[in-house]
């Protein structure tokens, strides 16, 4: 039987920051406002990976697959 259940959540930031600067990057309070709301469900992050996401061909934003972990709930 699983221990664990897992969860993969792609981070990123809206598109209007990218089309006003050319490049949107991650909010880092934003971001640690999403960790911790997940956190309260019990879920721990295990990796994480940076990702520069292109969009309508001349503008890019940052992107994090995020893998969370918790325990197996019945």
């Amino acid at each position: 039987m699983q221990k664990y259940q897992y969860k993969a959540v792609l981070y990123q930031e809206s598109m209007l920051g990218s089309l006003l600067l050319g490049q949107s990057k991650i909010d880092p309070i934003r971001f640690t406002k999403f960790l911790n709301d997940n956190a309260k469900d019990g879920w721990e992050v295990v990796t994480m990976e940076k990702d520069i996401r292109r969009m309508l061909l001349f503008w890019s934003r940052e992107a994090y697959v995020v893998i969370l972990k918790r325990e197996k709930r019945l």
